[in-house]
């Protein structure tokens, strides 16, 4: 499977799961030839940038924070909510950065995030059966067939929406909203108000002291660009191969492909066949990329996984997001980091706590306990401790809004309160203070462990 032998096409020639069928093939072509000659949405020395920092994190100098949308609609497409949600991963990054000692790698599921492969392809109400909601840039919501048909007119807006949400969140990252005594003073207002603030001040008041310390040592965001700007990067799931294969182009400096809608793509964990359009997709791409890893994956697979996609073993190419569940991930995760460890392969271990623990709530809602998010995230770090290895990242499903979509966290979001603000395409999502809470009670323990080599998974449930 050598690169040599890739063309951005060549996924065609396989097998390809959880892509649509459109109505008509003719107008998707002519879409994707338009698409093809767009602008680039980001530049492959941005995803070589990606790859160094992640390079750090497999080496253990570095920390993975990855979070945002679970699919990006079209109508909730507004500058405030992005705003929102980077401000919260700005502060999330402060906390992880002063409980770890490291850098922390800022990775957003935002800006191309449209799509999502569904457990059943067809949906059904009130005996009429079409195609299931697949994400914005395939079909609407809305339950008819005009609504449910793909139309590849709206890759062209989904196209749109990344280039513009991009251009804001370059514009936030360079511009000096992300200064980091701004970022400091939001969260000693989160801490204010949290029905949680008193166990969280002892944190949010050490990155103050530390602020003050290095202002009075003359280092302020006036004459060091470090603290008042930072590195931001996006991602999504690479599911519309045609899109995909529309959006790479050769890189003029390396002569080597990059898929140019964002700085790192992923395979699900229900589109990971060695044999199938996906890989062969990404296997040839020079942008950094991730696979999600389930309770279905085999040991050794993964091994042939990782050497399709990364088969130089370069650091930082690579990154495997597991999503096990709480209940299963100290059973299903040893025997995965373990062949990983006996093989050599360098990855970024990084934790999907999201998506093994959904369930259907006593009102109907799909939801997410705050509680088995956060023990599934424990028992990663358990896991890594106990192998020898390095717990590198944390990949989560969130927003920056109030939404009332996971129960449980300091607010204590009951099941008959989901209703309230229950605004998600797809799954449920952390609302913008339980994300932060989650990051410190994560912060606590870190630094806990730091400062006592200890089991940082009882400081942060005490």
């Amino acid at each position: 499977m050598s690169k040599q032998k890739w063309t951005p096409e060549g996924w065609r020639q396989k097998p390809a799961l959880h892509i649509p069928e459109y109505p008509d093939p003719d107008a998707l072509k002519a879409v994707e030839k338009t698409l093809s000659g767009f602008p680039p949405l980001i530049f492959a020395g941005e995803a070589r940038n990606l790859r160094a920092r992640l390079a750090d994190v497999a080496g253990g100098k570095a920390f993975l924070l990855q979070g945002g949308d679970c699919a990006e609609s079209f109508a909730e497409f507004h500058p405030d909510n992005i705003r929102d949600t980077f401000r919260v991963l700005l502060q999330m990054a402060v906390l992880l950065t002063f409980a770890a000692a490291c850098p922390v790698v800022k990775v957003g599921r935002m800006a191309g995030q449209f799509a999502k492969p569904r457990s059943s392809p067809t949906e059904e109400q009130d005996g009429v059966s079409l195609t299931s909601y697949l994400g914005d840039s395939i079909n609407d919501m809305e339950f008819s067939k005009g609504s449910r048909d793909p139309d590849p007119q709206r890759l062209m807006q989904a196209y749109s929406q990344s280039a513009a949400t991009l251009n804001l969140l370059r514009a936030f990252a360079q511009g000096g909203y992300a200064n980091l005594e701004r970022v400091s003073s939001w969260t000693r207002g989160f801490v204010a108000s949290s029905p949680e603030g008193a166990r969280f001040r002892h944190i949010a008041e050490r990155v103050e002291e530390s602020i003050q310390f290095m202002a009075a040592c003359g280092i302020t965001s006036e004459n060091t660009p470090e603290l008042r700007n930072t590195e931001f990067y996006t991602s999504h799931e690479a599911l519309l191969l045609g899109y995909e294969e529309a959006m790479s182009r050769i890189d003029s400096t390396s002569g080597d492909w990059y898929d140019t809608s964002a700085h790192m793509l992923w395979v699900g964990d229900r589109t990971r066949q060695l044999d199938h359009a996906h890989v062969e997709f990404l296997r040839g791409i020079g942008n950094p990329v991730a696979a999600k890893v389930g309770p279905s994956t085999d040991p050794d697979d993964l091994i042939r996984l990782i050497d399709a996609l990364n088969p130089e073993n370069e650091a930082g190419k690579i990154t495997l997001i597991c999503r096990m569940g709480a209940d299963q991930v100290e059973a299903l995760l040893p025997p995965l980091v373990r062949k990983v460890k006996q093989e050599g392969r360098t990855v970024v271990w990084s934790c999907d706590p999201m998506h093994g623990n959904t369930i259907k709530s006593s009102s109907g809602y799909k939801t997410r306990p705050f509680d088995a998010i956060l023990a599934e995230v424990r028992r990663f770090f358990r896991v890594h401790q106990a192998e020898g290895t390095y717990a590198g990242g944390i990949h989560l499903e969130m927003t920056g809004q109030e939404v009332t979509e996971c129960t449980g966290g300091a607010q204590e979001i009951g099941d008959q309160s989901l209703g309230d603000r229950y605004h998600t395409h797809c799954d449920p999502r952390l609302n913008g203070s339980q994300a932060l809470e989650m990051a410190f009670l994560i912060a606590d323990g870190l630094r806990s462990e730091r400062a006592s080599d200890g089991d940082w998974q009882k400081v942060a449930a005490s």
